[in-house]
């Protein structure tokens, strides 16, 4: 009987998988790799590494979780490429998990009195931009994921009603300007985590909440935009 729930985290420069059982959510094991740039050669070993650490194969899969964006493009691409592999081949369901939602609900879980604040994710986006959305701790929508370009008026209204955790790989850029707002609290050291993908996940499970494995693709947020190398002069 397949009872396993797997998840996959390529969003950004941490790779991670979990598995989980979808009878009660709780975590059968983890693992992930904090090498920039390996996902591509990494991510099938370790779901293979972690499958069989766990006494477990493919066939014990009901459905593949993937952090479904915004975040690195490539990354996203080859989580997304992966889980539809998986889910072609074992025809189990696909399930995508907000990359901001999760990175938010992973903080909320161990924050005391989580009610008192509102959380930011932020992902780097390049230069003054990061991919940001607001939740509150139940994961709540109170800002849809949206690329934001970072001034000092940040968040204003919001900042002036509520207290606001920032935190995720593009908080350093917006600490700086909003720091010493008495209503900002920063935290570091917080990434993407398959984990949290998981947790979310099995919850969409039990709400057969599925994408089309066909036509599934990650939630880029901005176009990518490609530009043709200048021809050199003879």
């Amino acid at each position: 009987m397949s009872t396993l729930l797997l998840s996959l985290e390529t969003s950004s420069p941490v790779c991670s998988v979990a598995l989980h059982r979808v009878e009660d959510g709780s975590l059968v094991g983890q693992t992930e790799l904090r090498l920039d740039k390996s996902h591509s050669t990494h991510l099938t070993i370790l779901i293979e590494q972690l499958l069989e650490n766990t006494g477990h194969s493919l066939k014990d899969l009901a459905a593949v979780a993937v952090s479904d964006g915004p975040g690195s493009y490539t990354g996203l691409r080859i989580g997304g490429a992966a889980v539809k592999g998986l889910c072609f081949a074992l025809d189990i369901p696909l399930i995508a998990i907000s990359t901001l939602q999760a990175l938010a609900a992973q903080v909320a879980a161990v924050t005391a009195r989580p009610e008192a604040h509102l959380y930011c994710p932020m992902l780097d986006a390049r230069r003054m931009e990061v991919y940001a959305a607001l939740y509150t701790h139940e994961g709540q929508e109170v800002l849809a994921p949206t690329p934001l370009l970072l001034d000092a008026d940040t968040l204003a209204e919001q900042l002036s009603r509520y207290s606001v955790l920032f935190f995720g790989h593009g908080a350093a850029k917006c600490q700086p300007l909003l720091g010493e707002h008495p209503n900002a609290g920063f935290l570091t050291g917080i990434e993407p985590s398959a984990v949290a993908v998981g947790k979310l996940a099995i919850a969409a499970y039990h709400r057969q909440d599925f994408q089309d494995v066909a036509y599934y693709e990650p939630f880029y947020l901005k176009e990518v935009h490609t530009t043709t190398p200048k021809k050199l002069s003879s």
